[in-house]
């Protein structure tokens, strides 16, 4: 099983972009479909993007189609989460998370297995 750890947070002003890391522990992350959940204030966790073990394929929530962009480097073991023309709804803590799966992703992930410890995205008006 993996271990995750999640980085780039910050404050950014809306309009502007950021990339966000999952840094993944463990040799078996190519066994994972990675996906990106996030929690604003006072809502629900609600997912934003996922992607598959191999990169071939990816889904997107539709609030953040068209903005952000999921990728992963299975060398480093890592899932990025670029985000551009940030709104003031995108602020929330941001999570990565793994599914156990090689099939390609076509939905949101539903089943996931691991969790890291989140980080804040704030974006100002």
């Amino acid at each position: 099983q993996v271990q995750l750890v999640e980085s780039g947070g910050e404050l950014v002003q809306a309009g502007g972009s950021l990339r966000l890391s999952c840094a993944a522990s463990g040799r078996a992350f190519t066994n994972y479909a990675m996906g990106w959940f996030r929690q604003a204030p006072g809502k629900e966790r609600e997912f934003v993007a996922a992607i598959s073990w191999s990169g071939g394929s990816t889904y997107y929530a539709d609030s953040v189609k068209g903005r952000f962009t999921i990728s992963r480097d299975n060398v480093k073991n890592t899932v990025y989460l670029q985000m551009y023309s940030l709104k003031p709804e995108d602020t929330a803590v941001y999570y990565c998370a793994a599914e156990r799966s090689h099939l390609p992703v076509r939905s949101e992930l539903k089943y996931l297995e691991v969790w890291g410890q989140g980080t804040l995205v704030t974006v100002s008006s």
